[in-house]
């Protein structure tokens, strides 16, 4: 099983998982990390480039390369969004190599395949994760999301913007 059979966005979505019998979990468990209550002056955004289909081990590591990178560098100074969710339910139709692996196979006769793992499909143009940080850790934030960029199946860019602030208007 290689990671590349599974970038391709390919046909329908398999999401129904109330029709799905023992597929696993997403290893990805948390989504926002750092100070989620926290008012931030800029926000560095992970945008994908292409279209594809991120598995969900890929989205956990990238995560903990991100993180890790900016709890060692500003500590708790920072808030750190993952936003797809791997809805996919990724499958594989197994098959034995090896001497007398013909007598325990049928090929592609009923080749539905099993549940193996689940992915989150990803369009051009999508922001993957989003780091709120103040002036001071803007550079720590592009350095932090490269690493996890490098993580992923397909080019990414890094975009910085001033964070909207809302306003409340008294009447």
């Amino acid at each position: 099983m290689r990671a590349r059979n599974y970038r391709a966005v390919k046909g329908q979505p398999y999401a129904r998982k109330d029709f799905v019998k023992g597929f696993p979990q997403p290893k990805i468990t948390k989504f926002t990390m750092g100070n989620p209550k926290a008012k931030f002056e800029y926000q560095a955004k992970l945008i994908a480039l292409k279209r594809a289909q991120i598995r969900h081990n890929a989205l956990e590591a990238a995560r903990i390369a991100t993180n890790r990178y900016l709890m060692e560098k500003l500590s708790k100074d920072y808030c750190l969004r993952i936003h797809p969710y791997p809805h996919i339910i990724l499958r594989e139709n197994k098959m034995i190599f090896g001497a007398h692996a013909d007598r325990l196979q049928d090929g592609m006769r009923r080749a539905f395949g099993k549940p193996i793992g689940t992915a989150a499909r990803v369009k051009p143009k999508q922001t993957i994760m989003v780091a709120h940080v103040n002036a001071d850790g803007v550079e720590v934030a592009k350095e932090a999301l490269k690493r996890g960029a490098a993580k992923l199946p397909i080019p990414c860019r890094i975009v910085i913007e001033k964070a909207q602030v809302e306003e409340v208007k008294a009447s």
